[in-house]
């Protein structure tokens, strides 16, 4: 569900293709809480072994974030896209039920959910989409976090709802902020990103899994993590009565063990 027709402004050209359905969901509850222990560097590493995509260019946000709740740690959870323009009040003229909507949109879509929100104000910031009222009630709903190339407000208040959030800047004012469009393809810090995309998020920034590459994620990440801690960490913690060329031997060997190890693992090379 979108909103209705003639009630939005015309969509910027990347959203007008024909929205993608949201793909199943491929992992468990268990799986998807035990991804939450872990970095999202530690998640690229794993998704880095698995992908058909170039790990250096695709699924991570391509400008800096940041995160304004570091201490709830990272958030996972599949994207649910809303577009808003704050600065522009002939949005809610046009759908002054337009909050409503998205509502009853987003209780139909099953979580966890990250709201991923582009603000077509970019780069000005004339108000936030994300305070303390609209927080508690997407936590309501089953959203845990948003990711948004906009504004938030009443931070402590977020945390509080534990609501997390990576945000462009905080500011002051709502102005004229509504939803204006969502379940459609959005962009937010450089990365096109579709509804129903796994998003593992923290304070580094976020990595949006492509759709069908979620399968032995979790694994991988576990694997990669427990070999670096095995082989290279090992080794350059290990110094006592090493000369600094015995060390430099010792990490040699050990990126040559690991590599080794991820290649009988993923039948491609480690990081290393």
């Amino acid at each position: 569900m979108t909103v209705l027709p003639g009630r939005a402004a015309p969509a910027p050209a990347h959203t007008t293709m024909k929205v993608p359905k949201p793909h199943s969901r491929p992992l468990t509850d268990g799986e998807m809480h035990e991804l939450t222990r872990w970095n999202t560097p530690t998640i690229y590493n794993g998704w880095e072994q698995l992908t058909r995509h170039n790990p250096a260019r695709d699924a991570f946000n391509l400008e800096p974030t940041c995160d304004y709740m570091p201490q709830m740690g990272p958030m996972v959870g599949y994207a649910v896209t809303v577009v808003c323009q704050p600065g522009n009040s002939a949005h809610r003229k046009r759908n002054p039920n337009a909050w409503s909507e998205y509502r009853r949109y987003l209780a139909t879509v099953s979580g966890p959910k990250i709201v991923v929100v582009q603000d077509l104000d970019k780069p000005r910031l004339f108000g936030a989409f994300w305070g303390e009222v609209t927080s508690n009630f997407h936590r309501a709903l089953g959203c845990v976090g948003t990711i948004i190339d906009g504004g938030i407000r009443d931070v402590d208040e977020m945390t509080a709802a534990g609501f997390k959030a990576l945000a462009r800047a905080t500011c002051v004012g709502h102005a004229h902020s509504c939803p204006v469009r969502w379940g459609v393809p959005v962009e937010v810090f450089g990365r096109k990103i579709i509804p129903g995309q796994l998003i593992h998020a923290d304070k580094h920034g976020f990595l949006a899994i492509p759709p069908g590459e979620e399968q032995g994620l979790l694994e991988a990440a576990k694997f990669m993590d427990a070999g670096e801690c095995r082989t290279l960490i090992e080794a350059a913690r290990d110094t006592t009565g090493r000369t600094s060329l015995e060390i430099c031997d010792a990490l040699d060997r050990a990126g040559a063990e690991f590599q080794k190890a991820a290649r009988k693992k993923f039948s491609r090379n480690g990081e290393w």
